[in-house]
């Protein structure tokens, strides 16, 4: 960092956007303060650096505020370019490639783990969530094996965006994996995910950024059991489906998302 560089990240610590910030900035090698944010009484410095969406992650360069997590993470590789390894290509086409994917583990990776843990109200929608889950899991593990080009990582022989994508994920997904007694990694159908999952993991930056996985667990029991609560009482207290839906919604916004 150059002298006079001053980092902030508010962020929440089971959020994946926060995590993908934090690994982001360990790959740069960058020095930052942390800040960790309630999400029931969110602070004035978050309201008034992110007022349009009001959520985390934020990271704050010289009191000036970058929000959400993929443009976070292109804003530190480009402001940051002589910091550590670059984490986007240079080629236009790879860039645009990278993108694509770094979306996709956010629209159906985490969506599909999100409803198997929150967002389904019935058994059926939870198995159609894990359903879906598998199905992004082999999408990627394809995708993995066309842009590592047969190196270790998404970036390919480095960490690169998509790397940061669906790592940011793995906690969850492990977590995942505990409650539904299911393995979302190996066997003939993602054995390169497995490795690289793996692999993934033993950075050094993985092992600073990633929550342990017991503590994930029990947040997401905490967060189902509060779930559970609030919808027996609104289904008692709301006299419309349509209510009942709206407080369910909201309980599962917070419970899951943390950011964006």
């Amino acid at each position: 960092m150059a002298v006079g560089d001053d980092l902030k990240l508010l962020g929440t610590w089971p959020s994946p956007f926060a995590i993908r910030v934090k690994l982001a900035l360990a790959i740069k090698g960058l020095s930052y303060e942390y800040a960790e944010e309630d999400l029931a009484s969110k602070s004035e410095l978050l309201l008034s650096s992110n007022p349009v969406h009001k959520k985390i992650p934020v990271l704050i360069h010289n009191d000036v505020p970058v929000c959400e997590s993929n443009l976070i993470v292109e804003y530190l590789d480009e402001a940051f370019a002589a910091a550590g390894p670059a984490i986007l290509p240079a080629d236009p086409y790879e860039r645009a490639t990278a993108r694509f994917w770094a979306a996709y583990a956010d629209d159906k990776v985490l969506s599909s783990w999100a409803t198997m843990l929150f967002r389904g109200k019935t058994e059926e929608e939870k198995s159609e969530g894990k359903k879906a889950l598998f199905v992004a899991l082999e999408t990627m593990e394809g995708a993995l094996a066309k842009c590592s080009d047969g190196e270790g990582f998404f970036g390919g022989d480095s960490v690169g965006l998509v790397d940061l994508a669906l790592g940011s994920q793995l906690s969850w997904l492990k977590a995942a994996e505990v409650m539904s007694g299911e393995k979302f990694f190996g066997g003939d159908k993602t054995p390169l995910l497995a490795a690289w999952a793996a692999r993934f993991g033993e950075l050094d930056a993985a092992k600073a950024a990633l929550p342990e996985v017991d503590r994930m667990v029990e947040f997401v029991k905490m967060r189902q059991a509060k779930m559970a609560a609030a919808a027996a009482a609104a289904s008692n207290n709301c006299s419309s489906q349509l209510g009942l839906d709206t407080v369910i919604r909201d309980v599962t916004e917070k419970a899951y998302l943390l950011g964006k």
